[in-house]
């Protein structure tokens, strides 16, 4: 579970809203407009773009390396990629530049074509990209199996680093993947030190950059691990390797431009397609990540949603892609970069999440870095020229192995497309991209045709009457087996055919049907269940209306709504089952997959029979007679309970609860709550099997150890929890109205010495807190309580918290830092949670206040999780206005009503 509390600015009910001019926007409003459309540069965007630049200048260089480009190409595509893309695309956040997916893609067609040729390919690519986005095609990109995308991108980085390990070795790398692989043995053998060893300190300090401990390390890591790596490599290999290959930036006057294409017309189509194809995949997927990313941060929430520190910010708010116009601006970047010499561009997952990490809100970052790209290729030659080619090369190298996804490799192999996702792969690094994109296709369209064909049929015979088991989709193909397994049944006999599948065609329904009409015809009895038992012929209205499993508790006492008879639901079907097993059912009836005329009348006279019999006894359940629906007995209540469990829930929930009893439970907090039937921690709470250790009792109390007359259940449990649990944190949960506390309030000297109010004893302190002038009144989001009871309640949360700190095991866990404690306080008739203040859990706090626990984004966070909240003291989780309106505290035990308005109560003497 993880939860988040909404941030509410603390206005009073009278403030006024904020003007626009003002520039202060309200939550969730759009943002203002621009004035005269004026570019605004925000100090997170130049601090980000710095960040992006000192990424994207040595990633271009070892990409132009890694393709066997210019190297001045790849800092045009960088440039470009930036401010055209930035400019016009339609991700403000994703920074583009030189493509590591195309990097496979670009060295081949510079080794068949040529430079010239390859720039004019690249600008036939952007042009049909712009075509698409107008055409609002973006979208249909991202239909294409996730397997075969991840793949792709897999074998181009297993291509990309089999390339650049031969620059690392200080050789060249060979035409292909596969050529690469087999001369990698021989250039082993002849390889000198100089370049492996820049090429594995460059790997070291990229891999350990981001992991330096310390202060020293907090301060350092701000600076990009692509760009330590470098300088660091190229500074050892001025001392120690001066003679190592370096990079070569020729002079700008002789760089090369495109020319018109010559060669093959449709080898030059396919080429422009495979450019198209991976290029856009690539940006439209980095786009989507982006928004991932972006709406993680929005809002100043962590990935697990825990608020953000007090004086931290709030992220601004950034819109999401639209992703047509994002492809229309990769389309213009395409042409402009190859008009320019440059290598074609897409979108970069790195350089956009290095974007968003480090705080950019808008295209200025982006647009900025491509500035900054620019100058550096007019006024760094120099300094540029000092990198080591093995450098770049490990760089790269490293790059294509990050391509190479585990996460990837888990999610398709859990969704059992591993098959797809290795003959991507394959085929990218044997054929090419195109090639292994076309088998992946292919293999996915093999798969599909398989799992649709693929079923299982098996007959079991269970004395006397036949399990039909059908696991999977009956189509025409299933169609010869199916019938020669039903074929094979006796005429005359019992069966149960159980449907495990989601599709049925035509000719599978035909052939089932005439199967069960022959089957009956001859005296046979057939049924037709699901998975979970449940009778196929059944209205759905009967079995499904309501209860869904996993769903809020709406209309949970579905199962006591009369139908149309009169009678409860399941009462109707319960007793129209009971009553077929008690008339020894006629066997000859119908009841076909689809629920029959025959069958439903039957039904009807069944329930007449069992409603006969119940007016035999004097009861009428028919609304028309005047009589109310009778209240189903607690037995039947139970039974029914069950049954729906059964019937819905058990099989949703069989794995997890299987795997809870394999491993043991593990929970994470203690919850101690309340034994109220109206309470029911798993909802308010969000959570689910194996989540909370719960202890329920009258009034949530906590008997203090060594208390005279005391439970030890409670203790107990606390102990179990702390020592051999070890739980992170123990809530102690009130509630309105409050049986136990209106109780408390109604005790006197003579009550009796019962075994409640033995046990109620144990609230006396809460009852002398709450009266007490030297304990601070409770208070619930930024009101006071509405009667004594409430304040009674609230209070006796904050009582029993200190009777958890008397404990020894709690105690010793509080100090060792590795235990909470939290009060919360559930108001019934609101639906409403409130969180007591963190200074007041710890015992620290002298306010007691109990703040609402507001909705939060679904996307990001749970309803609920107290051991995620940094600091809740400095939350003001106000609500309306009408929150704050003064609230009469009848007089009594508690004190009379504030004639002053202040806030303040006068107290009597305890």
């Amino acid at each position: 579970m993880s939860a988040c509390v909404r941030i509410r600015h603390d206005h009073t009910a009278h403030s006024s809203p904020p003007s626009r001019a003002s520039g202060i926007k309200r939550p969730h409003s759009p943002p203002p407009p621009r004035r005269g459309g004026r570019f605004r540069i925000a100090g997170a965007d130049l601090s980000a773009s710095i960040t992006v630049f000192l990424i994207a200048v040595p990633m271009s260089l070892g990409l132009a390396v890694a393709m066997d480009a210019p190297l001045e190409a790849g800092l045009i595509s960088a440039a470009v990629g930036g401010i055209v893309a930035g400019l016009l695309g339609g991700t403000p956040l994703q920074v583009s530049g030189p493509s590591a997916g195309l990097t496979v893609v670009t060295a081949e067609l510079i080794q068949i074509y040529g430079w010239r040729t390859t720039c004019a390919i690249t600008i036939g690519a952007g042009l049909l990209q712009i075509l698409l986005g107008s055409l609002r095609a973006a979208r249909g990109a991202l239909a294409v199996s996730p397997a075969i995308v991840h793949g792709t991108l897999a074998g181009i980085g297993v291509a990309i680093a089999l390339a650049q390990l031969h620059i690392v070795l200080g050789a060249s790398p060979q035409s292909s993947a596969a050529a690469n692989a087999l001369a990698l043995p021989e250039q082993l053998g002849r390889t000198s030190p100089a370049a492996p060893l820049i090429g594995a300190l460059t790997i070291a300090v990229l891999v350990a950059w981001p992991r330096l401990p310390g202060r020293i390390g907090r301060a350092v890591r701000r600076l990009p691990a692509a760009l330590a790596s470098v300088a660091i490599a190229t500074a050892v290999a001025a001392v120690a390797a001066p003679g190592i290959a370096r990079v070569d930036l020729p002079s700008w006057r002789s760089h090369a431009l495109p020319e018109p294409p010559q060669g093959p017309v449709l080898a030059l189509a396919t080429a422009v397609l495979t450019v198209l194809l991976v290029a856009s995949l690539e940006s439209l997927l980095a786009a989507v990540a982006v928004d991932k990313l972006t709406a993680d941060r929005a809002g100043g929430r962590t990935a697990d949603c825990s608020p953000p520190a007090s004086d931290a910010p709030a992220a601004p708010r950034v819109q999401r892609s639209d992703l047509d116009r994002e492809l229309r601006g990769q389309g213009i970047a395409n042409v402009l970069a190859g008009l320019l010499g440059g290598l074609p561009v897409s979108g970069g997952a790195v350089r956009s999440s290095a974007n968003v990490r480090a705080g950019a809100t808008g295209r200025a970052a982006t647009v900025l870095h491509g500035v900054w790209v620019l100058l550096a290729a007019g006024l760094l030659v120099t300094a540029l020229e000092w990198i080591p080619l093995a450098a770049l090369a490990a760089l790269v190298m490293v790059v294509g192995f990050q391509m190479v996804n585990y996460a990837h490799i888990r999610n398709v192999h859990k969704h059992r497309e591993f098959l797809v996702y290795g003959a991507t792969i394959t085929g990218v690094v044997l054929f090419g991209v195109l090639e292994g994109v076309a088998i992946g296709i292919a293999v996915a369209v093999a798969v599909a045709l398989h799992r649709l064909a693929r079923t299982r049929i098996t007959v079991t015979d269970q004395g006397g009457r036949h399990l039909v088991v059908v696991r999977g989709q009956l189509t025409f193909l299933a169609v010869p087996r199916l019938s020669r397994a039903l074929g094979q049944l006796p005429r005359d006999g019992d069966a149960v055919v159980e449907l495990d599948g989601f599709f049925m065609d035509h000719a599978a329904y035909e052939t089932i049907q005439d199967w069960s009409d022959a089957q009956t015809a001859q005296g046979g009895h057939v049924v037709f269940t699901g998975r979970s038992g449940g009778r196929i012929a059944e209205p759905a209205s009967a079995a499904h209306s309501c209860c869904r499993p996993w769903t809020p508790w709406r209309n949970h006492h579905c199962h006591d709504r009369p139908d149309r008879s009169g009678q409860p639901v399941d009462a109707r079907r319960a007793a129209a089952t009971w009553a077929a097993f008690a008339l020894d059912e006629n066997p000859g009836a119908d009841q076909g997959p689809a629920g029959s005329a025959e069958a439903d009348a039957r039904a009807v006279d069944v329930t007449g029979a069992a409603d006969a019999t119940a007016g035999a006894t004097g009861r009428s359940d028919t609304p028309g007679d005047g009589a109310a629906v009778p209240r189903r007995t607690g037995a039947h209540r139970l039974a029914s309970g069950l049954s729906s469990f059964q019937r819905n829930t058990a099989p949703l929930v069989r794995d997890e609860l299987a795997r809870l009893a394999r491993e043991g439970q593990r929970p994470s907090q203690l919850f101690i709550t309340c034994a109220d039937s109206r309470l029911v921690t798993s909802m308010i709470t969000a959570s689910g099997p194996g989540d909370l250790f719960t202890v329920r009792n009258v009034g949530n109390l906590v008997p203090p150890p060594g208390a005279e007359a005391g439970d030890d259940s409670v203790g107990a449990a606390i102990e179990y929890a702390v020592d051999v649990l070890k739980v992170e944190s123990i809530t102690v949960c009130g509630h309105s109205g409050c049986g136990a506390m209106q109780a408390l309030m109604g005790t006197r000297p003579d009550t009796p010495p019962t075994s409640l109010w033995r046990w109620l004893r144990h609230g006396l302190p809460s009852l002398e807190r709450m009266t007490s002038r030297h304990h601070a009144w409770a208070r619930i989001s930024g009101r006071l309580p509405a009667d004594e009871v409430e304040q009674l309640c609230l209070t006796n949360v904050v009582q029993q918290l200190d009777h958890l700190r008397a404990h020894e095991s709690v105690a010793r866990r509080l100090a060792e830092g590795a235990l909470q404690l939290h009060g919360m306080y559930f108001h019934v008739g609101e639906a409403q949670a409130y969180l007591l203040a963190e200074g007041a859990s710890a015992g620290s706090g002298v306010d007691e206040v109990f703040d609402r626990v507001g909705p939060c984004d679904p996307n990001h966070a749970h309803p609920y999780d107290i051991t995620h909240l940094s600091d809740p003291t400095s939350l003001t989780a106000l609500g309306d206005p009408g929150d704050h309106a003064a609230v009469s505290v009848p007089t009594g035990a508690v004190g009379p009503a504030d004639p002053t308005g202040s806030g303040e109560l006068e107290r009597t003497s305890a």
